[in-house]
């Protein structure tokens, strides 16, 4: 998990006018530090994460997503068996717990690393 955020950690995306645009970059930079991960994998019946890196979801958002809405979401792939620990990546930091459901939980707000509050 740490070795997936340290390559998050290099992100400097801009804003994104779609999702997919930055979960391509979050890909690449993955691929840069030698990681491979998979893209929209299905976790169960109406369960599918943006991608996952070896046990390790990945969930992209973005703006500033609902509280409630996220957290009910990071549930859901918390309560899956393969899934060992969870990254959330989001433009606007978001406030969320550091263990959901026993497992980890990272956040890495991208306006953060631009080194400047949105």
């Amino acid at each position: 998990m740490d070795e997936i955020c340290e390559a998050l950690l290099s992100l400097r995306a801009p804003l994104e006018k779609d999702e997919y645009d930055l979960h391509r970059r979050v890909m690449e930079a993955l691929a840069a530090a030698g990681l491979s991960c998979r893209h929209e994998v299905k976790l169960g019946p109406r369960c599918r994460i943006d991608l996952m890196c070896g046990e390790i979801g990945i969930e992209l958002k973005r703006g500033h997503p609902p509280r409630a809405r996220l957290l009910e979401q990071l549930r859901r792939y918390a309560a899956c068996e393969g899934v060992a620990g969870l990254i959330v990546v989001c433009e606007r930091h978001a406030d969320i717990p550091r263990t959901i459901g026993g497992k980890p939980v990272r956040l890495i707000g991208l306006n953060r690393l631009w080194g400047i509050a949105l």
